[in-house]
């Protein structure tokens, strides 16, 4: 596919978001920590949605804080094509220093402005395949290289082999290099920024099918998704028919039915 920002038909879309290596349901919140622990970033995949031009999308809120300070506060919004891509419309992004807002930089919404939507996530990647993630001429350009399928990480929320690796860059900012591991049924779980080797670990995971509970690992997540409801099928959850693989590491999942 190339780097370039696609056509699309509003009537094409879904606000489930089931893709194996980006699955966004509802509840569900990745945290993810620096190594020394001083930046934290929250994922939260909320409830609501958002028509963002002409496509209900799913709107994820994410957040940054550095030493307990929050310093980013963003409104992402993504929807999931019939074919099992995930596209990105856009985000509402604020940058705050003590508590006050000082800027909005890497704003935009697919329609406005000559924006479009572009794709975060494809149904069926290839090593090789390009594309273009976010298509806001001077504002949002990031695009993506698949570079393998079979990588592998370790970070505090387990080991993990057979993950999607992708290259990420963008002309606006022509020496940055950012490193995302996805695993199948969970998402990213690792980014390394390639300049700086500042690196962005998935630490936890909340669901609200178990309020008040966090997992620090994927063994933890794996035993109560495997007891929730007597384990029955039709459970919605994202790791619902997610296999626990790899015994020897006690920590991958792989996707059930919808393989890359």
């Amino acid at each position: 596919m190339p780097a370039t920002a696609p056509n699309f038909d509003p009537a094409n879309f879904t606000t489930e978001i089931d893709n194996p290596f980006m699955p966004l349901d509802g509840g569900t919140t990745l945290i993810y920590k620096s190594p020394d622990g001083s930046t934290v970033d929250t994922f939260q995949v909320t409830e609501r949605t958002k028509v963002v031009d002409g496509v209900r999308c799913v709107v994820v809120h994410d957040t940054t804080r550095v030493d307990g300070q929050l310093e980013e506060d963003t409104l992402d919004y993504f929807a999931q094509d019939k074919q099992g891509n995930v596209w990105y419309f856009g985000e509402d992004t604020k940058q705050i220093e003590n508590g006050h807002v000082v800027g909005t930089e890497g704003s935009f919404r697919s329609g406005v402005d000559g924006a479009r939507a572009g794709i975060i996530m494809e149904a069926h990647p290839k090593v090789g395949d390009s594309y273009q993630q976010e298509a806001a001429p001077g504002v949002a350009e990031d695009q993506a290289l698949v570079l393998s399928l079979n990588a592998s990480a370790k970070v505090p929320f387990g080991s993990f082999n057979h993950l999607l690796l992708t290259k990420e860059t963008t002309p606006l900012e022509p020496t940055a290099l950012e490193n995302k591991y996805y695993k199948a049924g969970i998402g990213v779980v690792l980014t390394i920024d390639k300049v700086t080797g500042d690196r962005e670990e998935l630490v936890a995971v909340r669901t609200d099918d178990h309020p008040g509970r966090t997992f620090t690992n994927v063994s933890q997540l794996v035993q109560a998704m495997a007891t929730f409801d007597g384990g029955a099928p039709g459970h919605d959850s994202i790791f619902s028919g997610y296999q626990h693989q790899d015994p020897g590491l006690h920590s991958s999942l792989t996707a059930h039915g919808h393989h890359a």
